[in-house]
Parts: structure tokens; sequence; C-alpha cells
């Protein structure tokens, strides 16, 4: 045993494992919850996301008290993941979402890639079904409305980066607008592409991807 475990103590291994084992735990409890959230919805139950999980509501109450925390959780870690993307794929990353502070390779994506990876996920309908679900929870809930703002305040000032990286000339109000232009242009067409609406057609894709790249650089 080294001087450093002796003075950790015995209990500290045990206490790391612990917290490993209870993160995992945590992350098939999420699994499982984003599962049920995208099949029931807003009736998705503390029993239903449980059984799906294969633990007593108890447990999984020890890890989310209320389904309106388990939900938050679901909801912070689907955003993310979509913020993580859109991160990787523009190769910046603004700074304390200071969108004039950027970080990241020497180049950055070309617009025709970042659009196309972004309309890839409304290729995913499980995706696009629990997108369908934080609105509709958002609207009567006012902690899953202030997730869902945080989000698109972030989603902004990415996109906004990009802009600002490509285009230095452009006015940091004209970046801004253009940055929010382009999230309503794509987050507004996941409806139609997904087939909820079923009005998807190849003309409006070739509309949608030449709109959406001219809002980015032209």
């Amino acid at each position: 045993m080294t001087e450093e475990e002796k003075k950790k103590g015995p209990g500290a291994g045990k206490g790391a494992a612990l917290t490993r084992q209870g993160s995992v735990r945590r992350t098939s409890l999420l699994d499982a919850a984003e599962t049920v959230l995208v099949a029931n919805g807003a009736d998705a139950s503390l029993r239903a996301i449980a059984g799906e999980a294969g633990v007593r509501v108890g447990h999984l109450q020890h890890y989310f008290p209320t389904r309106a925390e388990l939900i938050k959780a679901v909801l912070e870690r689907a955003l993310d993941r979509s913020l993580e993307r859109l991160a990787v794929t523009t190769g910046l990353r603004a700074v304390r979402d200071d969108p004039s502070a950027l970080e990241g390779p020497a180049g950055a994506a070309d617009p025709d890639e970042v659009v196309a990876v972004l309309l890839a996920e409304q290729e995913d309908p499980q995706l696009v079904r629990l997108y369908v679900e934080v609105w509709a929870l958002a609207a009567h809930d006012a902690e899953i409305a202030a997730v869902v703002r945080e989000f698109y305040r972030k989603y902004v000032a990415q996109v906004e980066a990009f802009v600002r990286y490509g285009r230095p000339d452009w006015p940091a109000e004209l970046c801004r607008a253009r940055a929010e232009t382009f999230v309503a242009l794509v987050e507004g067409a996941a409806l139609l592409r997904s087939g909820i609406a079923g009005c998807r057609s190849a003309a409006m894709d070739e509309q949608l991807v030449r709109c959406a790249v001219q809002l980015l650089r032209d």
C-alpha cells in the first residue's frame, strides 16, 4: 500500500468503486426513463420507468426522489448530448458562452458539413420524438421550460460563434440574428422532416439545406 493510500484509509478504494457503480446505475435509470418518456410522453410514470429499468420504485427514488427531478435529468442529458455533437461538428466552442471568445482547432468545419450533421440527427425518430415530448412538457412545466431555454441559449451561442469565425467581417448583431434564424429554421424543420407532420419532400430538403448554409456564410 502506498503512503497516499494509507492516508486515505482502507475504505477509500471501496468509496471510489461505489461512486463508479452509482454512476453506472444512474445512467441505466436515465436510459430507461428516456425510453419510457419517448413511448408514453407526459404520462411516463415512475412505476413504468422502474419496470423498464428492472428495479423497484424505491430504488429509482433513491437516485431521483421525484418524477420531476428524473424527467429534468433525462432532458438535460439529452440536450447536453446535442450541444456536444454541435461543438464537435463545428470544431469550435464558445468560451463561457461568449461568442466573441472561441477555442478550437485551426480550421472549423465547412458550413455544408455542419448543416448535414444537424439534419442527419432528424433521421432518428426516437430522438425527434424525445424533443417533441420536451417541447410539450415545457409548455406546462416552468422548471422544464427553464432547461429548454438554457439549451437554446447555448445552441444559439454556439452557432453564433461558428458564424463569427467564418465571417469576422460581419457585425455582432448580424451574426446573432443569423444564428437565431438558423436555429429556428433547423428546429422547425425537424417536425416536418420527421414524418410527424407528413410534409417532407426531396425539394423541401434541397431548399432547406440551401437556406441553412446561406445563413452561416453568405
